[in-house]
């Protein structure tokens, strides 16, 4: 079906003026952010919309993702469309220096890379008039204006995939109802996560017939890459010695992952933990809490060798999470324990790991639930269960054994859905015709 052209609102013009004048500060701070990242000029001006590549011939199909978990989601779905579609070219864009560096590593065939230009006339103008794609698919919560409304009187389709968005954004789109209904009227199709997103929408005022209930699209990624030289390193030092990872963590979690490690080596005085904090460039406050807990420490970023009085593993690392992750079938996740919303089960998942849990786990409720259900998942709530739990699969290794099968098959489960979004897709923009 498409969009029915709802007229735009006066606070949409409203934001088309104001960004106009904001532009040169905007791209001021985006800029400096990137520049502090080692980003070349040349690729900070593709935030005004001056392209850094050309757009190759052909059909161009492309992706817009916020930062690394929406990036990284779409690359197998990019994979597997471009099989499907052998006569097109992808175009990822993202908003920043880390997503461009992971993507980088993990480019999909006939796939190139654009920071995102700045929702303002004059970048997105020029971004359009460059690359000209045939389709746009946005991913998740990205809803910018301009954006959305130049690329549907361009005769864009547009498609918003693995849709999801904050409470908060969800009541603040509701008090402006007409501009609301006027952004989303831009997309032709509207494919949700779970189905509380999909009711989000319609309150926002979607059209009901552009809805659809999908799937969580980091459920079909492919797993995370390993480094085989470096896993096979850290299991030589490790000599046979137990271990246990807890990825992903953020301030005020490693205190109490750390509390939970030092209950168990009372029972496991060979147990190594590998710590992974969500965000590396925390590894220096991370390794103090380590030392004032009285742990021994070795940090990834300083060449440290996991010696056997080494208790704690700081993997302050960019990227290498999915080498930890086959290091040990044992795996907690962090962003779960305080009020943050979770971080991505699967990936874990599909490292045949068994999964630990907090309950703060908002952004993967529609996950979790019947992860935990099955059995491939534990939520825990505090130092005292996290340790229990641990414990629990480090003296039962058949009780390792269930969880990890568990998990694996859920994982199984899902990839079969990639190939309906994928038909979705294609159908619903037009891209099926040249199939």
């Amino acid at each position: 079906m498409e969009p029915a052209g709802a007229a735009p609102t006066a606070l949409f013009h409203l934001y088309r003026g104001l960004t106009s004048v904001a532009a040169p500060l905007a791209y001021w701070i985006v800029s400096r952010k990137l520049q502090r990242h080692g980003v070349p000029a040349a690729r900070q001006h593709e935030r005004l919309g001056n392209a850094s590549l050309p757009r190759p011939p052909g059909r161009l199909v492309w992706f817009h993702a916020a930062s690394v978990g929406e990036s990284l989601s779409v690359l197998t779905l990019i994979t597997r469309m471009g099989e499907r579609l052998p006569d097109a070219s992808f175009l990822i864009t993202s908003g920043t220096a880390t997503s461009a560096e992971l993507i980088a590593r993990r480019m999909p065939p006939r796939t190139c890379h654009q920071f995102a230009p700045l929702d303002a006339q004059g970048p997105v103008r020029r971004f359009y008039d460059h690359w000209r794609p045939d389709a746009g698919i946005i991913v998740e919560s990205e809803l910018w204006p301009l954006m959305l409304s130049r690329a549907h009187d361009r005769g864009m389709p547009l498609a918003l995939l693995n849709a999801r968005l904050s409470a908060k954004s969800v009541q603040g789109w509701c008090k402006v109802p007409a501009t609301s209904a006027f952004i989303l009227d831009q997309f032709n199709l509207m494919l949700t996560q779970n189905r509380l997103a999909a009711d989000n929408l319609l309150a926002m005022g979607a059209d009901p017939a552009r809805v659809r209930v999908g799937t969580n699209l980091k459920a079909t990624s492919a797993p995370l890459p390993v480094d085989t030289v470096t896993l096979g390193t850290v299991r030589d030092q490790l000599n046979g010695r137990p271990a246990w990872v807890a990825s992903s963590t953020h301030p005020g979690e490693e205190e109490i992952v750390l509390a939970a490690h030092a209950r168990l080596l009372r029972d496991h005085p060979a147990l190594c933990l590998v710590l992974v904090p969500r965000h590396p460039d925390r590894g220096d406050s991370v390794a103090d809490l380590v030392r004032a807990r009285g742990l021994t420490l070795a940090r990834r970023t300083a060449g440290e060798k996991i010696t056997p009085d080494i208790q704690v593993y700081l993997a302050d690392t960019l990227g290498e999470t999915g080498t930890w992750y086959a290091l040990t079938p044992l795996v907690f996740l962090g962003g779960s324990l305080l009020t943050i919303g979770g971080h991505n089960p699967f990936e874990p998942a599909q490292a045949g790991a068994a999964v630990l849990t907090g309950p703060h786990v908002a952004n993967f409720a529609e996950t979790f639930t019947p992860l935990i259900a099955s059995g491939g998942a534990q939520e825990v709530t505090d130092g005292e269960t996290l340790a229990a739990a641990v414990d629990l699969w480090l003296t039962d290794p058949n009780a390792l054994q269930a969880a990890r099968a568990a998990a694996r098959a859920y994982v199984d489960r899902q990839q079969s859905a990639l190939d309906a979004v994928i038909d979705q897709i294609c159908d619903t923009l037009g891209l099926s015709d040249h199939a």
